[in-house]
């Protein structure tokens, strides 16, 4: 059926709380970093059940994260048309914010659907929240304590 499902994750390395709500902005890049005009769909009910909650707010403290899915179906439904094959994602957390450009390790081959959709923002708690820094190893025994060695 050519499904296909791109995990987003967001997180906050602010030290204070960031609100968000909605869907993440995308637009799809071709090999040169230029936008490929695609329908960007909030939410994923043209494209499969199952992704469509609502958006709620979301809060994030700090190292907390948000995860949403870009989804799509690789689809050639009209031999006239060409398909389409993207290869980056310009995803910004909302419309009007700063975007970052996402690499997403493979093609995003929407054949000629001519759309992408992507579910709202989710609080992702089944995460710990990321570090700060990461743990400093240490070869002293778990049961005796180390003195705090953060640099």
């Amino acid at each position: 059926m050519g499904l296909r499902a791109l995990g987003l994750e967001l997180v906050n390395c602010g030290d204070r709380p960031y609100r968000i709500k909605g869907h993440p902005s995308l637009r799809v890049l071709d090999e040169d970093r230029k936008p490929i005009i695609l329908r960007v769909l909030p939410g994923a009910k043209e494209i499969t059940a199952g992704f469509d909650q609502p958006p709620r707010e979301v809060v994030l403290g700090p190292g907390e994260r948000a995860v949403a899915t870009v989804l799509w179906r690789n689809l050639v439904t009209e031999s006239a048309v060409p398909a389409t094959n993207g290869t980056y994602l310009r995803v910004a957390p909302a419309a009007g914010q700063p975007a970052e450009d996402v690499d997403p390790d493979g093609p995003i081959d929407v054949g000629n659907t001519g759309r992408i959709g992507v579910s709202a923002w989710k609080k992702d708690d089944q995460s710990a929240p990321v570090p700060a820094r990461p743990p400093v190893p240490s070869a002293v025994p778990s049961s005796v304590s180390p003195p705090d060695s953060r640099l």
